[in-house]
């Protein structure tokens, strides 16, 4: 490894990456930039349920793989996440790739039908936690397993986990992705909200009990940032003054998929690894509007 390329040797798996400008995408190419090997996980048929449609996922292929670092290898995978039995396959076809794992971004989300606290049911409620909350434990439970000792005594739910410590370095580096509503209200989102509130709230615990295995996690609320939603032919909301309010802003413009994406890969490296269980807001200031 060098100072130039942190991740050299290291691979990253970056779920939710089917968009050019979405956030993953931009995660994947800051790390591969970095010097890791890169493995994206996506569903289009998601994408292509919403507004702002889907990606030539050819091209999103071929723009990660111009920022590998020489000898850096990519591979894809498809998965449906709301389906748990898919999630071992993710992570396998990670690990078969270089026969390692080392950094894990849970940045695939459920988005479009959501509502208000009046529009809720059973089966919205359930579609966003299988999604951005289930899926993302039990990703995490899969690359903690990579790592968790193999005791000849079987473990009983609820046993400490002990590892091999103290560790020299992190041993893995583990990123949620939450949102605002750490801040403040967002009306019509509530099931979204709920989902995300859910990882921002079990942060701690669980990054407790991941450090014992030398594994760093944080969650990452990158603020607004338009993918799409806030473009006026693609948008699933009122963008009414919205112009006017970013104007009034301290940087005069909403977030771009590559500022959460640059704090994501200094966290990822030796020099941010002190960094862990911590929520962190990269809005630019929204939050405090």
């Amino acid at each position: 490894m060098s100072a130039h390329l942190p991740l050299l040797g290291k691979t990253a798996l970056v779920t939710g990456v089917s968009r050019r400008r979405g956030i993953g995408f931009a995660v994947a190419g800051k790390l591969a930039s970095l010097g890791a090997n890169i493995v994206i996980h996506h569903h289009r048929p998601h994408d292509l349920e919403l507004p702002w449609g889907g990606d030539d996922l050819d091209a999103v292929r071929d723009e990660l793989r111009a920022h590998l670092a020489d000898g850096a290898v990519f591979a894809d995978v498809a998965a449906d996440l709301s389906d748990p039995t898919t999630i071992p396959d993710v992570m396998g076809a990670a690990v078969e790739r270089t026969g390692r794992l080392d950094v894990l971004v849970c940045n695939q989300a459920k988005s479009g039908d959501d509502g208000s606290i009046l529009d809720m049911t059973p089966e919205r409620l359930s579609a966003f936690w299988e999604v951005n909350t289930r899926a993302t434990l039990l990703l995490t439970a899969e690359f903690a397993r990579l790592r968790a000792p193999q005791g000849d005594a079987p473990r009983r739910p609820g046993d400490r986990i002990t590892g091999a410590g103290p560790y020299a370095e992190a041993q893995g580096h583990v990123f949620w992705m939450t949102s605002g509503q750490i801040h403040g209200a967002m009306r019509g989102e509530v099931a979204y909200a709920a989902s995300k509130a859910a990882l921002a709230g079990v942060t701690a615990t669980v990054a407790a009990e991941l450090l014992e295995l030398g594994i760093v996690l944080n969650t990452i609320n990158p603020g607004p940032v338009n993918t799409g939603y806030m473009d006026p032919e693609t948008t699933d909301r009122s963008l009414e003054d919205l112009d006017e309010y970013i104007a009034g802003t301290p940087f005069g413009r909403v977030g771009r998929s590559t500022d959460p994406a640059e704090l994501i890969g200094w966290l990822s490296t030796a020099a941010g690894s002190w960094v862990v269980g911590q929520v962190l807001t990269s809005d630019g200031g929204f939050g405090l509007q």
